[in-house]
């Protein structure tokens, strides 16, 4: 089985550098605030290759199939993170506890930008909590964490939830203890977070913003308003707010 891994990785590899787009890696370099190593290649094609990966390895060993994801974290590369994601999403209906602990891990040593952040988050440790909900409960830990992406991923993994109208206290508290977070990108998450929850429990928003007016960060704000009503769009957004 070793040896199906290797050459997995092997035939992967060769068709991201085959496509590889120098330019459009340039673009990508630029597009991304944080430092990236990119290949250059468009998603379509990285759908493509996770399809052609998920039909080998799904009948594998879990351990396999693991090791397969780690070492293409392991790269560093943009491209090989964002198959790992579109490939595990194919397993979503098998994502459990030992899979969170996993998906956790890949925060803590390899993720280091938003892409590969929201990947792991909205597709992936969301499957687990839309399978065992009580995980959702570990998420307010990862308010403290040092790792900023770890910090986002806290409330960026519950936008399932919020879309489906689920989990709304753990929503706002996981809102709640990232308030003063002062990492912009953990403020979009908060933002996004508070704008996807409002479609299915808009007073409930509404009431959980009523203090934060005066005080929270523009750009959450702002961000939670997105999806608003334009009544409730002007009430929240019409008194002075902290730059």
């Amino acid at each position: 089985m070793a040896g199906e891994v290797a050459a997995l990785l092997k035939t992967t590899r060769a068709r991201l550098k085959a496509a590889a787009d120098p330019e459009f890696a340039a673009g990508l370099r630029w597009f991304f605030k944080e430092p990236v190593k990119p290949y250059g290649v468009r998603t379509p094609l990285l759908r493509e290759l996770a399809r052609l990966a998920y039909r080998e390895l799904k009948q594998w060993p879990v351990a396999e199939r693991d090791r397969f994801a780690t070492e293409l974290w392991k790269s560093g590369m943009l491209e090989e993170g964002v198959i790992v994601c579109h490939l595990y999403r194919r397993f979503a209906k098998l994502c459990d506890q030992r899979e969170f602990a996993m998906f956790e891990q890949w925060l803590d040593r390899y993720v280091r930008n938003w892409s590969h952040c929201d990947g792991v988050s909205t597709w992936l440790i969301a499957a687990s909590i839309a399978n065992r909900p009580g995980l959702a409960d570990r998420l307010t830990r990862w308010t403290k964490s040092k790792n900023r992406w770890k910090r986002r991923s806290a409330a960026v993994s519950l936008i399932q939830q919020a879309k489906q109208g689920r989990g709304t206290e753990t929503i706002f508290q996981v809102c709640g203890l990232l308030r003063d977070d002062t990492d912009d990108m953990v403020r979009k998450g908060v933002g996004w977070l508070l704008k996807e929850t409002y479609p299915k429990r808009p007073r409930s928003v509404i009431q959980f913003l009523d203090d934060w007016r005066a005080s929270a960060p523009r750009l959450v704000l702002r961000l939670a308003a997105e999806k608003m009503t334009e009544k409730d769009r002007h009430w929240l957004l019409k008194m002075p707010l902290k730059r």
